[in-house]
């Protein structure tokens, strides 16, 4: 018995110290070299996104010149994406060749697809933290922004796993552009804070035609009262709005459940109305309302330079030109005392190379990009926010966001009272969990709403509660999503296991005993 007893506390400890080792599968930090070695020459790649903005390119340029002044020994290599889809995909496939960039503009949900292939994405722990070369280090050549100098809501985006695996760069959310002498003109006050209802009933009112088929509102034949950029995006904030269920940490997937069918059943009915359309169907939402065919459209903030009248990045043809009144709230509340909105934007990840010197010089030019110089610049091109209280803080920025509406360029309203629309929402913002997986079953939430829109309009699939299970299992199986709970936690699951070995000890020790006892027995 006493025996037994010491064999099965063995077994107790093995699982206990199975339990203990979460961090047996995470990636180890990475440790930085005593000292940077400038005797060699560093080619870094950095793959950053634009928008075909030439001024964030330019602003791109200037920074990467610059920094190789600081350091001679590193040569940053610019590749420029107008897609943060694309970025992705070319990422996973390089990292199949070990070919990945060095530094890439990027997005939590994106990281952790990539750091399912071992130690890909740089853990930066400990690089945050190193006196010499991490965040305000000693040995850093410029006024780089100390940790807590990072807006915390921000910085804490960046983690997964509790670890952080990237750098925040810029932030932006969604809003809401509206056309406001269209609303005016169909007779309705904008209120203070705007609803669902609110939107739909107006949506409703502008897709009214005469008897010649023209919209009565614009006396076009083109008119999309409701436009959304991001489907994905909006299904994830009606979701939180209504207080249901979208995912969690360990993977679990609830997007498939009541209220959201409940939103996809209400959706087809305004789109049967010619109330709602996706830039998915028609195409970028600014298109639409810069020519007076759209009333409402909603976009991130970070592309308020494409939306209005006299926006400056505007680029329909100089006949579709339509003045009109453009005003910018954030997008529409279930419960407008108690708002939530997405909170987005691009994140810098680094990925590991073999020689440590390398990856360090990766992390220099990533820390740059968060100086002042490059924050404020790139802030102000468009509707981001920078993610330093440094910048936000600055007499600069503050005086930057007082000017607006002084011209339609850098001073553009739109564009500030849209990045105005995130500082004043910070408490209001979220961002859904992060896991492998998370980013194929944000594009099953879009694909959701896609599908119900293209389903309408063809009226060939009918759309209605007996025909909701079938769309999410087409989803299911589109995107090979599991509709279980999702995988337990790594601590549960070594936990069962060891539990599992306990029995298996105890059952092989008793058989031990049993045959033992047969054979004295003879």
């Amino acid at each position: 018995m006493k025996r037994y007893l010491s064999f099965l506390m063995m077994l107790v400890s093995l699982a206990v110290l199975l339990t203990g080792c979460h961090g047996v599968n995470e990636k180890a930090p990475f440790v930085a070299p005593e000292t940077f070695d400038e005797r060699q020459t560093y080619e870094i790649s950095f793959w950053a996104k634009n928008d075909t903005n030439l001024t964030q390119r330019m602003i791109y340029e200037k920074a990467i010149a610059d920094f190789e002044k600081l350091y001679p020994n590193i040569k940053v290599e610019l590749i420029n994406y107008n897609d943060y889809g694309k970025i992705y995909s070319d990422v996973l496939n390089n990292i199949q060749t070990d070919s990945t960039p060095n530094v890439c503009i990027t997005y939590p949900d994106h990281i952790a697809s990539y750091m399912a292939q071992d130690n890909c994405v740089v853990r930066l722990d400990e690089l945050i933290t190193n006196k010499k070369y991490g965040l305000g280090g000693s040995e850093v050549r410029f006024d780089a922004p100390k940790a807590e100098e990072i807006v915390p809501k921000f910085l804490s985006e960046c983690m997964i796993d509790g670890y952080y695996y990237a750098l925040p760069f810029m932030r932006s959310t969604e809003a809401l552009y509206i056309n406001k002498t269209l609303v005016e003109k169909l007779g309705y006050t904008l209120p203070e804070k705007l609803t669902w209802d609110f939107v739909w009933e107006v949506s409703e009112a502008a897709a009214k035609k005469d008897e010649n088929g023209l919209y009565v509102l614009n006396g076009k034949k083109a008119m999309i009262p409701f436009i959304y950029k991001s489907t994905d995006n909006m299904m994830i904030q009606l979701l939180k709005q209504m207080d249901a269920p979208y995912s969690d940490a360990n993977g679990g997937i609830y997007l498939f459940n009541d209220t959201t069918r409940d939103i996809l059943l209400e959706l087809a009915d305004h789109i049967r109305k010619g109330a709602f359309s996706t830039f998915t169907r028609d195409s970028y939402p600014a298109n639409h309302l810069n020519a007076g065919r759209c009333v409402f459209a909603i976009d991130s903030t970070a592309g308020a330079t494409w939306m209005g009248s006299y926006a400056p990045l505007s680029d329909i043809p100089p006949e579709d030109f339509v003045e009109f009144e453009t005003v910018v709230y954030p997008i529409p509340q279930i419960d407008p005392e108690n708002p939530f909105m997405i909170s987005q934007g691009p994140s810098l990840c680094i990925f590991n190379k073999d020689d440590p010197n390398e990856v360090l010089a990766s992390w220099l030019f990533t820390q740059y990009l968060l100086t002042n110089e490059v924050q404020m610049s790139y802030s102000t091109t468009e509707g981001y926010v920078p993610v330093t209280l440094s910048v936000q803080e600055s007499a600069e920025y503050k005086d930057y966001l007082s000017r607006a509406g002084e011209d339609n360029d850098y001073y553009y309203d739109v564009k500030i009272n849209a990045a105005k629309i995130l500082l004043d929402n910070l408490d209001h913002v979220f961002v859904t969990p992060v896991f492998n997986g998370s980013a194929v079953l944000r594009n099953a939430a879009g694909q959701l709403i896609e599908t119900v829109l293209k389903n309408v309009k063809r009226n060939k699939v009918a759309v209605n509660e007996e025909t909701i299970p079938a769309l999410y299992d087409e989803m299911i199986a589109m995107y090979h999503l599991d509709m279980n709970k999702g995988p337990l936690p790594k601590t549960s699951v070594m936990l069962l296991s060891g539990i599992a070995l306990v029995w298996v000890g105890i059952a092989s020790y008793a058989g031990i005993n049993f045959l033992q006892s047969k054979r004295k027995a003879k």
